[in-house]
Protein backbone atom coordinates (compact mmCIF):
# COMPACT_ATOMS: atom_id res chain seq x y z
CA UNK A 1 0.00 0.00 0.00
CA UNK A 2 1.13 3.53 -0.72
CA UNK A 3 -0.35 6.77 0.58
CA UNK A 4 -0.25 9.97 -1.47
CA UNK A 5 -0.57 13.61 -0.42
CA UNK A 6 -0.59 16.43 -2.97
CA UNK A 7 0.29 20.08 -2.46
CA UNK A 8 1.35 23.12 -4.44
CA UNK A 9 -1.91 24.11 -6.04
CA UNK A 10 -2.62 27.81 -6.36
CA UNK A 11 -4.14 30.54 -8.51
CA UNK A 12 -1.95 31.85 -11.31
CA UNK A 13 -2.30 34.07 -14.37
CA UNK A 14 -2.13 32.65 -17.89
CA UNK A 15 1.46 32.10 -18.94
CA UNK A 16 2.56 31.51 -15.37
CA UNK A 17 4.13 28.45 -13.76
CA UNK A 18 3.38 26.15 -10.83
CA UNK A 19 5.02 23.09 -9.32
CA UNK A 20 2.85 20.43 -7.78
CA UNK A 21 4.12 17.97 -5.19
CA UNK A 22 3.02 14.43 -4.39
CA UNK A 23 4.47 12.98 -1.21
CA UNK A 24 4.40 9.17 -1.17
CA UNK A 25 4.62 7.05 1.97
CA UNK A 26 4.19 3.40 2.83
CA UNK A 27 5.38 0.80 0.35
CA UNK A 28 7.66 3.09 -1.68
CA UNK A 29 10.24 0.38 -2.40
CA UNK A 30 8.01 -1.34 -4.95
CA UNK A 31 7.90 -0.31 -8.60
CA UNK A 32 4.96 1.88 -9.56
CA UNK A 33 3.43 3.86 -12.31
CA UNK A 34 2.74 7.24 -10.78
CA UNK A 35 0.56 9.74 -12.56
CA UNK A 36 -1.08 13.13 -12.37
CA UNK A 37 -4.73 13.46 -13.31
CA UNK A 38 -6.92 16.55 -13.38
CA UNK A 39 -10.63 17.16 -13.27
CA UNK A 40 -12.39 20.37 -14.24
CA UNK A 41 -15.95 21.07 -13.05
CA UNK A 42 -18.45 19.07 -15.07
CA UNK A 43 -15.75 17.11 -16.88
CA UNK A 44 -14.26 13.66 -16.56
CA UNK A 45 -10.97 13.11 -14.83
CA UNK A 46 -8.18 12.99 -17.41
CA UNK A 47 -4.60 11.82 -17.31
CA UNK A 48 -1.97 14.54 -17.63
CA UNK A 49 1.38 12.83 -17.11
CA UNK A 50 2.73 9.52 -15.84
CA UNK A 51 6.08 7.95 -15.01
CA UNK A 52 7.34 4.44 -14.31
CA UNK A 53 9.35 4.83 -11.11
CA UNK A 54 11.74 2.05 -12.11
CA UNK A 55 12.52 2.73 -15.76
CA UNK A 56 11.90 6.48 -15.59
CA UNK A 57 9.87 6.38 -18.80
CA UNK A 58 7.41 9.26 -18.99
CA UNK A 59 4.06 9.75 -20.68
CA UNK A 60 2.18 12.98 -21.41
CA UNK A 61 -1.22 14.01 -22.69
CA UNK A 62 -0.97 15.89 -25.98
CA UNK A 63 -2.49 18.97 -24.38
CA UNK A 64 0.43 19.39 -21.96
CA UNK A 65 3.43 18.17 -23.96
CA UNK A 66 6.33 20.64 -23.95
CA UNK A 67 4.69 22.56 -21.07
CA UNK A 68 4.52 20.05 -18.21
CA UNK A 69 7.29 17.87 -16.83
CA UNK A 70 6.84 14.94 -14.43
CA UNK A 71 9.86 14.10 -12.35
CA UNK A 72 10.98 10.82 -10.75
CA UNK A 73 10.58 10.29 -7.02
CA UNK A 74 13.37 12.06 -5.16
CA UNK A 75 15.12 10.84 -2.01
CA UNK A 76 12.22 12.18 0.03
CA UNK A 77 9.73 10.10 -2.02
CA UNK A 78 8.20 13.22 -3.56
CA UNK A 79 6.95 13.34 -7.15
CA UNK A 80 6.83 16.69 -8.91
CA UNK A 81 4.79 18.10 -11.77
CA UNK A 82 6.35 21.25 -13.18
CA UNK A 83 3.74 23.21 -15.13
CA UNK A 84 4.85 26.07 -17.39
CA UNK A 85 2.98 28.39 -19.74
CA UNK A 86 -0.28 27.63 -17.96
CA UNK A 87 -3.54 28.19 -19.78
CA UNK A 88 -7.09 28.70 -18.47
CA UNK A 89 -7.99 25.23 -19.71
CA UNK A 90 -5.43 23.79 -17.28
CA UNK A 91 -7.73 24.80 -14.42
CA UNK A 92 -8.94 21.91 -12.28
CA UNK A 93 -8.35 19.70 -9.30
CA UNK A 94 -5.09 17.83 -9.75
CA UNK A 95 -4.73 14.35 -8.30
CA UNK A 96 -1.70 12.14 -7.80
CA UNK A 97 -2.23 8.42 -8.41
CA UNK A 98 -0.13 5.26 -8.17
CA UNK A 99 -0.40 1.62 -9.11
CA UNK A 100 2.16 -1.17 -8.96
CA UNK A 101 3.68 -2.02 -12.31
CA UNK A 102 6.65 -4.03 -13.58
CA UNK A 103 9.94 -2.18 -14.12
CA UNK A 104 9.45 -2.15 -17.89
CA UNK A 105 5.68 -1.79 -17.86
CA UNK A 106 3.88 0.97 -19.69
CA UNK A 107 1.96 3.52 -17.65
CA UNK A 108 -1.66 4.02 -18.70
CA UNK A 109 -3.41 7.37 -18.57
CA UNK A 110 -6.83 5.98 -17.56
CA UNK A 111 -8.02 6.56 -14.02
CA UNK A 112 -9.48 3.05 -13.78
CA UNK A 113 -5.95 1.65 -13.97
CA UNK A 114 -4.83 3.30 -10.70
CA UNK A 115 -5.57 1.95 -7.25
CA UNK A 116 -4.09 4.60 -4.97
CA UNK A 117 -5.12 8.26 -4.98
CA UNK A 118 -4.40 11.45 -3.13
CA UNK A 119 -6.99 14.01 -2.05
CA UNK A 120 -6.18 16.54 -4.78
CA UNK A 121 -4.86 20.09 -5.00
CA UNK A 122 -6.63 22.94 -6.83
CA UNK A 123 -5.05 24.78 -9.75
CA UNK A 124 -6.78 27.87 -11.12
CA UNK A 125 -5.48 29.73 -14.16
CA UNK A 126 -7.23 33.03 -14.67
CA UNK A 127 -6.51 36.65 -15.43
Amino acid sequence: QVQLVESGGNSVQPGGSLRLFCKASGDTDSNYCMAWFRQAPGKEREGVAAINTGSGRTYYADSVKDRFTISPLNVENTLYLQMNNLKPEDTGMYYCAADRRPFSGACPMRMTEYKHWGQGTQVTVSS
